[in-house]
């Protein structure tokens, strides 16, 4: 294994509840509509700029979107806290060598926030995020955008996310995939599509790295 790309929200970061937040705030305040959280999570799949682009009734988009970022970006600190696990994995893996990479549907400056904010702003090779392609998950297009830049073959790569979508991306780009529920907030219960692999820890997940790959 020569590559690991990570999904965003709800894999590497406990970032949904900021997300959740940011949205609510911005449906009550354009539409007055208080929308809960599994009703907003079934909007993802473009980015937070798709979403209320494609979702919010107000035709005043563009302030909706400088809403969220403002929501996104003044309860972060208080809505997502550092992982000691995952940043463990993160430079268990960069130490054995191993490219890292994240496809996720968010926007790159949501993103940047969260990484900032995380101090993970300098782990990862290439970030593909929601601006990058025209395609989202389930489309391959990301993770084949990802291993294109890694110079990677996708036999020699997996793939790993907590949402069905991230599981039928990555199976259509024919990499290895891997399903989480490793954080408290995850996108799905059970997977629609079994993945190749599962883990609900991350020490269970790098135990499998350490006996399979390295």
């Amino acid at each position: 294994m020569k590559a690991v790309i990570f999904d965003f929200d709800g894999t590497l970061a406990n970032t949904l509840p900021i997300c959740y937040y940011a949205f609510q705030n911005v449906f009550k305040e354009f539409d007055n509509k208080d929308l809960s959280s599994k009703e907003i999570k079934a909007m993802f799949g473009p980015s937070e700029t798709g979403i209320i682009k494609e979702n919010l009734t107000n035709s005043n988009k563009e302030k909706a979107i400088e809403l969220y970022y403002e929501k996104y970006l003044e309860n972060h600190s208080n809505l997502v806290k550092r992982n000691a696990e995952i940043e463990k994995m993160i430079k268990h893996l960069r130490d054995n060598g191993i490219k890292l990479g994240i496809v996720t549907g968010k926007a790159r400056r949501s993103l940047d926030i969260s990484l900032k904010a995380l101090q993970m702003d300098n782990c990862f090779d290439v970030i593909i995020t929601g601006d990058d392609v025209i395609n989202p998950k389930p489309h391959p297009e990301g993770v084949n955008k990802a291993l294109s830049l890694l110079g990677v073959e996708n036999k020699d790569a997996i793939f790993i996310g907590d949402s069905d979508a991230d599981i039928q991306a990555g199976k259509k780009a024919k990499v290895h995939t891997v399903g989480v529920q490793w954080l408290p907030d995850y996108q799905t219960v059970e997977f629609e599509i079994e993945p190749d692999s599962f883990f609900n820890s991350v020490n269970q997940f790098v135990d499998y790295i350490n006996t399979v790959f390295c």
